[in-house]
């Protein structure tokens, strides 16, 4: 028996035969469609963003907004609380630092980036003294886990911003607004004065226009004349603030203010898969955090060789990777804060100090390897790029 006659017997050959032949009739060639899916998913993922700078906007003395167009015509989408890495030159260097998107998801034509001055800041100087509109920068796509996810999160929130930890808030503050979203949001902001707070009279407008968004301006040096809440954002205060506290707690700000409020935070028994965590950058004084080596002072400096390369020197107290931008080395980064383990890096010999805030993984700490951006030497290294 031929073999077609044998393939005939088989159930349901004709109608595979049928479905065959309305396929080549009408179905995808897809050969032509070659490099599409990948055309996608650049846009969507793009390693790297061209920008124009379009607005600048002062907010307080300290701080300004920046707005961000493509140099494409599109943006990629992003979820409210994520960020980008913005890549500047300063003196030569090559450097970048991330900042949370404070514009609206909803909001398609630009990215809004919220800049406050840091003490001999690297970056932020620049951006606040010489940035232009019409000058042009490059970003990462938006990245970051610190956003809302429904399934996990409820609809019963609370957001204690510090200083500019404003942004991402900002941004989930503007969707909830312009999609007109349910969710009853508490926010607390801690400032030091009523002249630092960045985006004031927004949040005022839209808690005045959304009755599920309120929130309480805390003052920790407050002028006689201000009326509202002082001091810090204590556990006894967001009690007495709040009639409920079966809620999902997202916190942003400085060092400082996690080292303080996450502890009020378990005191009021609040449990840790409800409190979410946005760590901006390294800490300021890494030398008084907890497991410091007594014996390294935040002046000491360390040889830093690079397998291959060259040596450098390197601060104890100054993060490795701002060591090695200083020195014309730019590697991989987008958090900066211990978190995306996209600098991650093999310590050859030598010891470094890596805080709290560096979640490596198992096989990082077996194999031997740190996260550069909240890694410091404290001896002689050798490490391999």
């Amino acid at each position: 028996m031929a073999r077609n006659e044998i393939l005939k017997k088989v159930s349901g050959f004709d109608e595979i035969g049928r479905e065959t032949a309305i396929l080549e009739k009408y179905g995808f060639d897809y050969p032509s469609k070659k490099g599409e899916v990948k055309n996608i998913l650049d846009a969507l993922h793009p390693q790297r963003l061209d920008l124009t700078v379009s607005e600048i906007t002062r907010e307080t003395a300290s701080a300004k907004s920046i707005r961000l167009v493509s140099e494409n015509g599109s943006l990629p989408p992003f979820q409210a609380g994520q960020y980008i890495n913005v890549f500047v030159e300063v003196g030569g260097v090559r450097i970048s630092r991330p900042y949370s998107i404070a514009s609206s998801p909803t909001q398609t034509g630009y990215y809004e980036i919220a800049v406050r001055r840091v003490e001999d800041g690297f970056v932020s100087n620049y951006l606040l003294d010489d940035l232009k509109p019409g000058n042009q920068l490059s970003s990462s796509g938006p990245s970051g886990n610190f956003h809302y996810n429904p399934l996990f999160h409820g609809d019963q929130l609370v957001f204690i911003a510090g200083g500019s930890g404003i942004t991402p808030f900002m941004s989930m503050l503007r969707e909830a607004a312009d999609k007109n979203l349910s969710r009853c949001i508490h926010l607390f902001y801690g400032s030091r004065s009523e002249d630092d707070v960045i985006y004031r009279t927004e949040i005022d407008r839209i808690a005045s226009a959304h009755k599920n968004i309120t929130w309480d301006l805390v003052l920790s040096e407050p002028a006689p004349a201000f009326r509202g809440l002082k001091g810090f954002i204590t556990g006894s205060l967001i009690k007495k603030n709040l009639k409920d506290l079966d809620r999902t707690f997202f916190v942003c700000g400085p060092e400082a203010m996690y080292q303080f409020c996450l502890p009020e935070l378990e005191k009021l028994s609040i449990r840790s898969r409800k409190i979410r965590v946005e760590v901006m950058g390294a800490p300021k004084n890494i030398v008084l955090n907890p497991g410091w080596p007594e014996n390294v002072k935040a002046s000491d400096v360390f040889k830093v060789a690079i397998r291959g390369k060259k040596t450098i020197s390197a601060l104890a107290s100054e993060p490795l990777m701002i060591s090695l931008e200083r020195a014309g080395i730019v590697i991989p980064a987008l958090c900066r804060s211990g978190e995306c383990s996209l600098c991650r890096t093999k310590l050859l010999s030598g010891k470094v100090y890596q805080p709290h805030g560096a979640k490596l993984r198992k096989s990082d700490q077996v194999f031997g390897y740190i996260h550069p951006c909240m890694a410091y030497p404290i001896t002689d290294i050798e490490i391999l790029l």
